[in-house]
C-alpha cells in the first residue's frame, strides 16, 4: 500500500470508524493512522529506569508476567518502546487530518453521553427566551454535541472507504487491482466493525455479572444525580449461562442488515453503539454503487452518484447522503490532485506573478476558512427547539416537511462542507487536525466510542456519586461535583480506549487481513 492510501472511523486496508493499523496513513478501507510511538519523545531516565526493572524481573517468570501485565495496562504513550506497537514511518499522510478529525469528534460524543444524563443539552442559545448560558451558543456547543458529530463520522467513512477504490477506478490499469480491493473491503468490513463490539458488548455482561452494574444500579435511576434521559443500565440474569446466551443473541440481531428504521439492530447492551449497524449498511451500498459505476466516465459516474443522491435526498435517508457526500468529495480530492506532493519550484523568485499568486492565493485561505466556519455554525443546530431558537428560525423553516430528523438537517449540510473546506486548507485547518494530541485520539477513536458506555455505567458512575458526595447537588453544587467528576472519568475512558485498541481493536485489523489471506485464491 502507498503512503499516500488512507483508511477510516468515525470513525476508517482496513475500513472502520477507528484507527487502526501501525503507519502513519488513512487506509482507504476506513481506518486511521498510528503515528511514530510516543516513547521516542520520552525522557531518557524514564525509559532507562523501566529498562532496568524489566531486566531485574525476567529471570523470575511469575514476576515477568506480572510487569507484562502492568505494562499493558499503561497507556501507549507512557510505555517503553521496547513494549509499544512499533510504528513503520513518522511521516503523516496527506489524509491523517480525517484521522484527527474523527479523533476530536469521538471526544465530543464522549463529552455528550457523560453531561447529556445531568443537564439539558439539546436546546440552544435564547430558546424561548431563556438558555443564555455562553456554552449554548453556535459552534461554542460543538464539544457536547453528539448527533452533529455523528454526520463528520459519516462523512468520513463515505470518504475514506471509497478513496483508494476510486484512485484504482481512474487509474484504468486493467490489472483487476480495482475488482480485488473492492472485494477485500467487502470481505473484511463486517469483521472490522462487528468483533470489536462483540468484544466491548461480552466485556459489558462480564461486567455485569462479576456486580459492577449492580454496584452503580441504584445511582444509574436516582433523579437526584441523573436528572436528564436514563440511559438502559443493562440487567443481570439468573446465571452465568443465560447472560451469555443473551449476549449472543444481542450480537445475532446486531448485524442489522435487513431493514432501515431508526436504531435498527442497536443493543441494549450498549445503546450507543446504534451507528454501528448503520455504518455496516451504508457501507454495502457504497461498495455497491463503486462497482456499479466503475466504467463509466468520470462525467458519467458524477451524474449517476448525484441522481442517486437525490433520490436518497427525498427518500430521507441521511445517513447514506452522507456516504455518497464523502464518495464524491475522495473524487474531487482526486482530481484536483490535493494528496500530491507540491514544488514551490514552480514560482521562480524572478516571476513577477509572484506577489499577485501570493495575494489570490490568501483570498483562497480566508475563502475556505470563512466557509469553515459556516460550516461549523450549520453543525451546531440544536437538536430540540431549533424552530424557535434565535439564529435558526429562518434554516428551520426551509427544511422540507417529509424530513423526518429536523434537526439532523443543517447538521449534514455543515458536516459535508466542513470536510471540503478542512481538505482545502492545508495551512489553516489542517494543522489543526494534525497535532499529536488531536492524532492520537484518531488513533484510538474507534476504540473510544466503543468503550465509553461500559466505563461510564461503571466506575464512571461511582466516581460521579463520590464526586455529588462530597459537593452535594443543591443548586451550583451540582456543577461543581459534576466538574469534578469530570476530572477522574474522561481520562479513565481515554485509558480504557487505549488499552483496548492494544488488546483487541489493532489486532483485529491484522487478523482480518491474516484470514482474508488465508481463504484468497493465490495469484
Amino acid at each position: 500500500m502507498d503512503q499516500h492510501s488512507i483508511s477510516t472511523s468515525l470513525l476508517e486496508g482496513d475500513e472502520s470508524t477507528g484507527l487502526l493499523e501501525e503507519k502513519v496513513s488513512l487506509d482507504t478501507e476506513g481506518h486511521g493512522l498510528i503515528f511514530m510511538s510516543p516513547t521516542q519523545s520520552k525522557p531518557r531516565a524514564y525509559i532507562t529506569a523501566v529498562s532496568l526493572l524489566a531486566n531485574r524481573v525476567r529471570s523470575t517468570p511469575w514476576r515477568s508476567y506480572m510487569l507484562k501485565a502492568a505494562i499493558l495496562l499503561l497507556p501507549s504513550f507512557l510505555q517503553p518502546r521496547t513494549f509499544s506497537i512499533p510504528a513503520r514511518n513518522c511521516r503523516l499522510s496527506p489524509t491523517a487530518y480525517l484521522d484527527g478529525l474523527r479523533g476530536l469528534a469521538a471526544l465530543f460524543v464522549v463529552f455528550c453521553h457523560y453531561s447529556y444524563t445531568s443537564f439539558d443539552i439539546a436546546e440552544g442559545w435564547g430558546y424561548k427566551n431563556r438558555n443564555y448560558n455562553i456554552l449554548r451558543l453556535p459552534i461554542i456547543r460543538l464539544f457536547y454535541q453528539g448527533p452533529a458529530m455523528v454526520a463528520i463520522f459519516f462523512v468520513v467513512s463515505g470518504y475514506a472507504l471509497s478513496l483508494k477504490p476510486l484512485k484504482l477506478m481512474r487509474s484504468r490499469s486493467g490489472d483487476g487491482s480495482f475488482g480485488k480491493t473492492l472485494g477485500s473491503s467487502v470481505f473484511r468490513r463486517g469483521m472490522r466493525l462487528f468483533i470489536p463490539t462483540a468484544a466491548s458488548t461480552l466485556l459489558v455482561a462480564v461486567l455485569i455479572r462479576v456486580g459492577l452494574y449492580e454496584w452503580t444500579r441504584e445511582f444509574s435511576g436516582d433523579r437526584r444525580y441523573i436528572r436528564h434521559p436514563r440511559e438502559q443500565h443493562y440487567h443481570r440474569l439468573a446465571t452465568t449461562g443465560e447472560q451469555v446466551r443473551d449476549w449472543a443473541w444481542h450480537m445475532f440481531y446486531f448485524v442489522h442488515v435487513w431493514g432501515w428504521e431508526k436504531f435498527g439492530g442497536s443493543t441494549g447492551l450498549d445503546q450507543h453503539l446504534w451507528t454501528i449497524p448503520v455504518e455496516f449498511r451504508a457501507s454495502m451500498f457504497l461498495f455497491l454503487t463503486m462497482a456499479g459505476t466503475s466504467g463509466l466516465k468520470t462525467g458519467a459516474r458524477w451524474a449517476t452518484v448525484a441522481g442517486l443522491m437525490c433520490f436518497t435526498y427525498r427518500s430521507d435517508r441521511w445517513e447514506m447522503l452522507l456516504f455518497f457526500a464523502g464518495m464524491l468529495l475522495a473524487e474531487w480530492d482526486l482530481i484536483r490532485r490535493a494528496h500530491e506532493p507540491t514544488s514551490s519550484s514552480l514560482l521562480l523568485p524572478h516571476d513577477t506573478s509572484l506577489p499577485r499568486s501570493q495575494r489570490k492565493a490568501k483570498v483562497v485561505m480566508w475563502a475556505w476558512m470563512a466557509l469553515g466556519i459556516l460550516a461549523l455554525f450549520l453543525l451546531s443546530q440544536p437538536d430540540e427547539g431549533h424552530e424557535a431558537t434565535p439564529g435558526w428560525v429562518f434554516l428551520s423553516s426551509a427544511i422540507p416537511d417529509w424530513w423526518s430528523d429536523k434537526y439532523r438537517y443543517w447538521q449534514c449540510v455543515g458536516a459535508v462542507l466542513l470536510v471540503l473546506c478542512v481538505a482545502h486548507s492545508p495551512e489553516t485547518w489542517q494543522p489543526l487536525f494534525n497535532t499529536r494530541p488531536v492524532q492520537y485520539l484518531g488513533k484510538i477513536s474507534y476504540a473510544i466510542y466503543l468503550m465509553h458506555g461500559p466505563v461510564l455505567h461503571t466506575a464512571g458512575y461511582a466516581i460521579q456519586r463520590w464526586a455529588w458526595g462530597i459537593t452535594g447537588v443543591e443548586g451550583v453544587a451540582y456543577n461543581w461535583g459534576f466538574a469534578l467528576a469530570s476530572v477522574f472519568v474522561l481520562p479513565l475512558i481515554v485509558w480504557a480506549a487505549d488499552v483496548f485498541w492494544r488488546v483487541v481493536d489493532a489486532p483485529v485489523v491484522r487478523f482480518a487481513r491474516w484470514f482474508e489471506g488465508k481463504c484468497s485464491v493465490p495469484t
